[in-house]
């Protein structure tokens, strides 16, 4: 059997600082943390070759991202494009080349670094609950024969919200947008179920519960179980144009 390559000192230095980080973070109760734990357990359980929604990333590439992203600032800045990209991308290969799997995700598990900006209270909750649940969901539904799972309400009000803050990844929609929440009664009486992520007309209605609307506002359009109401010309506009890039 072909033994792993000796960790470089970058991974070195990065699996060394779990220890009483990780057992901080595991006293604290949030969606970011039970979605991370969620997470890793699975990767556990799949290993480092399995499937994702992640455009073609396997596991053990979406492993080396999620650590990229908390402990390496200077690669994290091109994880969505732009002149750093190409940085991000070395400093990926060089994690997974360089890093064991199983170290990779017992560092995702142990939570933010001390001195990152996810470890300032609260900051974990507000940028990884969203990352977490979808990157979640990126390992559960790239397996065959997945079904949804119950979110539970907190958390299903938690992504909500998130949704109505998030119109800047609706801005270069070529139609206008409702979300549609129907997990809950609607009228009098009851919260807001009904967002509009873009004022443009004419308009399609996007309809599910915050779970499935979330998947597919950040891309996973083919696995979100949501059902879009409009023209037949706008609704194909909406799902044909590459607008998201």
């Amino acid at each position: 059997m072909k033994a792993d390559p000796p960790a470089a000192p970058a991974a070195r230095r990065i699996g060394d600082r779990r220890g009483k980080r990780g057992r901080a973070y595991h006293r604290g109760m949030s969606f970011a943390r039970d979605e991370r734990i969620a997470l890793c357990d699975l990767l556990d359980e799949t290993g480092p070759g399995a499937p994702t929604l992640c455009g073609g990333w396997r596991t053990l590439d979406l492993a080396a991202h999620l650590v990229l992203r908390e402990h390496r600032p200077d690669a994290a800045a091109g994880v969505m494009g732009g002149p750093l990209a190409s940085h991000t991308e070395r400093v990926q290969r060089m994690l997974i080349a360089r890093t064991p799997y199983r170290q990779l995700v017992d560092e995702i598990r142990s939570g933010p670094p001390r001195l990152s900006v996810f470890a300032i209270p609260g900051m974990d909750e507000r940028l990884n609950m969203v990352e977490y649940f979808v990157h979640h969901e990126d390992v559960r539904r790239g397996a065959d024969g997945w079904q949804p799972r119950e979110i539970g309400a907190g958390l299903a009000d938690a992504l909500w919200q998130r949704l109505r803050a998030a119109r800047l990844v609706f801005r270069k929609a070529p139609v206008g947008i409702e979300l549609v929440r129907d997990d809950r009664p609607a009228g009098p009486g009851h919260e807001q179920v009904r967002i509009t992520a873009n004022a443009r007309t004419p308009v399609v209605t996007v309809t599910g519960d915050p779970a499935e609307l979330t998947l597919w506002a950040l891309g996973r359009t083919a696995a979100a179980r949501v059902r879009l109401d409009g023209s037949e010309p706008d609704v194909r506009k909406l799902t044909e144009a590459d607008w998201r890039a």
